[in-house]
């Protein structure tokens, strides 16, 4: 089909490659969007693309999001980095706070296997030390609090997370 033949087909067209892309993995509204318009259609066909697909569940933004939310989790994140992601994405800081209550991480221990992870088991011999893996915890999305604990009992309560 050419794009020029009609505005069904290129309201088609704009379905079909939103489609194509959704089968290859979840993508929130907004990705969508902007997919589609450097693709070169235009903002009609893509909105009116992107509500069929709404319509019928192929798009859905808190599946999107609780589906980055797990895969951040998994990779080490913790909720700010997470929150600024799912934002980028056009969702809703409060909606983002309640996929990752949903997913119910344990940050703690989350935020000592990162440091395992980049560390090893050493504890840090001194502040400097402490400062540049919290630095480290800090940039990830790791809150105040959290990289506090992680840091001063990394070492002392290794055993009690080996079961990682």
């Amino acid at each position: 089909m050419s794009r020029g033949s009609s505005d069904k087909s290129n309201k088609g067209d704009a379905y079909e490659k939103a489609l194509a892309l959704l089968v290859r993995r979840e993508h929130s509204g907004r990705e969508l969007k902007s997919k589609l318009v450097q693709r070169g259609f235009d903002a009609e066909q893509t909105a009116a693309a992107i509500e069929s697909l709404k319509q019928k569940d192929f798009q859905n933004d808190a599946r999107f999001g609780e589906m980055l939310v797990s895969t951040r989790i998994e990779g080490g994140y913790g909720a700010r980095w997470i929150i600024a992601e799912l934002r980028t994405h056009g969702i809703a800081e409060d909606a983002a706070r309640g996929l990752i209550d949903a997913a119910e991480p344990d940050w703690l221990q989350l935020a000592r296997r990162q440091l395992r992870r980049r560390y090893g088991s050493k504890p840090a011999l001194d502040y400097a030390e402490r400062g540049k893996r919290g630095g480290f915890l800090l940039r990830r999305g790791f809150d105040a609090s959290t990289v506090k604990l992680a840091t001063q009992a990394q070492g002392l309560d290794a055993s009690a997370d080996e079961s990682d």
